[in-house]
């Protein structure tokens, strides 16, 4: 009894607390559910960073892999604490001219907008992972990180200001609802300078042939774009910024028919040209059909939004092709052709298939001729400025591992370590660092082949 008085005591003093406490009203509640689908979305886009990460360690080689790895959960950790220090205020502050934003850094005054800075942290991230598949198999790890710092820092948050901060792009009426050119193509362009720099990976063009360099698992490269189709999603539907039940749906439905529309596109246009279906062309035809569409997807209708995934999988075969074959530009991943190319795409799709003003909806060529000034802006400026921060970094420090590191794999030079087992147990006790791992050990394969061919034969001769 001692015991159950002093329980009920404060038991009692708890209820004038709970009969003070404010009755919800519809305005906080809508304003509760705001923020949970933003933060939901939020989630969505972090786990895309699990599928950038499957996609360029399952389309390269295995000698890498724990490079990509690392290289990703570095662009994640820097993007975040970066942009919370200067790129939010760069992208969202007080507007200097239209060009940058003026303050708001470290979110000073800016403190009731948490949810939104951590939904837009996720995008920055975003936007810089897409360099890593691009240099894949060849960057120093170093080089790569500062390159990630002046892009989620700086680069990204200008682009970001003109147009979502209230910027000039903003002012002159461009339209990308989440970001085909803010996110994508900016990281392509940055990706295109930094290769363009790098130049391409030992082996791949000699002779005056290309020669194809296999990704050593392309299942875990289609668990990543699952992951990423996943993830956006929470992408597209999140940059609704509110539990809007009518837009949200509209979001949700154009983004799954344009990347569904982006695999078709892109299969039956390489069964085409190559009498096959490719799987890796396939599989990043999902990526061009939902990189196509995100700048459009509150302003296209479903037919819109098919008619602008089927051709952006018809352009990812094509700009594929034109990198590779005919300008020598080494891409592993196809970063720059599903997120460049498709991203210029799917911007310049607003201005014809938007319902309201697109050509093709009676809307004329005025919101088409706005979208082309915006892509034009954001590959003139983010050009311009990645190519003096990886100028710099080659003159002070080189960006490009040794031909002996890069031969023996990123994993070892870089981390001195191995992301698979097998591997290293056939290697970790060769002194030579410049065997290529992938190629010994298709090597050893075809040797202890040929020795069985050799016993058959001779057993057979015997008899």
């Amino acid at each position: 009894m001692k015991k159950i008085l002093p329980l009920l005591l404060l038991a009692s003093l708890s209820f004038p607390v709970v009969a003070s406490a404010a009755a919800p009203t519809p305005a906080s509640v809508l304003e509760s559910v705001d923020l949970i689908w933003v933060m939901v979305a939020t989630f969505l886009v972090f786990f895309m960073h699990a599928g950038f990460a499957m996609v360029e360690a399952g389309f390269t080689r295995s000698k890498n892999a724990l490079n990509i790895l690392m290289k990703n959960f570095m662009t994640m950790s820097i993007a975040s604490i970066l942009y919370f220090i200067v790129g939010y205020g760069f992208m969202f502050g007080s507007s200097g001219g239209g060009f940058i934003g003026l303050d708001g850094f470290l979110l000073s005054g800016h403190e009731d907008q948490i949810g939104f800075f951590v939904f837009q942290a996720v995008f920055a991230a975003t936007c810089a992972t897409i360099i890593s598949g691009a240099v894949a198999e060849r960057i120093k790890f170093s080089s790569y990180l500062l390159l990630t710092i002046a892009m989620t820092a700086f680069i990204y948050p200008v682009v970001g200001h003109w147009v979502w901060g209230g910027g000039w792009l903003s002012q002159i009426g461009f339209i990308d609802f989440a970001g085909s050119t803010v996110v994508h193509l900016t990281g392509a362009i940055g990706a295109i300078v930094a290769v363009m720099f790098l130049g391409p990976r030992l082996g791949k063009y000699s002779g005056g042939k290309v020669n194809v360099i296999q990704g050593h698992n392309i299942p875990i490269g289609a668990l990543g774009v699952f992951i990423l189709w996943f993830g956006w999603f929470g992408f597209n539907g999140g940059s609704t910024l509110a539990a809007d039940t009518s837009l949200i749906p509209t979001v949700i439905m154009t983004t799954l028919l344009s990347a569904s529309a982006g695999v078709i596109g892109s299969g039956f246009y390489s069964y085409m040209k190559y009498k096959r279906i490719d799987a890796s062309l396939t599989l990043n035809g999902a990526l061009a059909g939902l990189v196509g569409i995100t700048a459009g997807t509150g302003d296209l209708s479903a037919i819109g939004a098919i008619i602008t995934g089927l051709i952006a999988g018809v352009i990812l075969v094509e700009g594929v092709q034109l990198l590779d074959r005919k300008l020598h530009i080494d891409d592993p991943v196809g970063a720059i052709a599903v997120h460049g190319i498709c991203g210029v795409w799917g911007t310049l799709a607003v201005g014809l298939f938007a319902v309201d003003g697109g050509l093709f909806y009676g809307g004329g060529i005025a919101q088409l001729g706005i979208q082309a000034v915006g892509v034009l802006a954001v590959i003139a400026w983010t050009m311009g400025t990645t190519a003096i921060v990886i100028f710099v970094l080659k003159s002070a420090f080189g960006i490009r591992v040794s031909r002996e590191e890069e031969i023996s794999g990123l994993d070892f030079a870089e981390h001195g370590s191995s992301a698979y087992e097998s591997s290293k147990s056939i290697f970790n006790e060769n002194p030579n660092p410049t065997v290529d791992k992938d190629f010994g050990v298709g090597l050893l394969s075809r040797l202890d082949s040929l020795d069985r061919k050799d016993k058959k034969s001779k057993e057979r001769t015997a008899q």
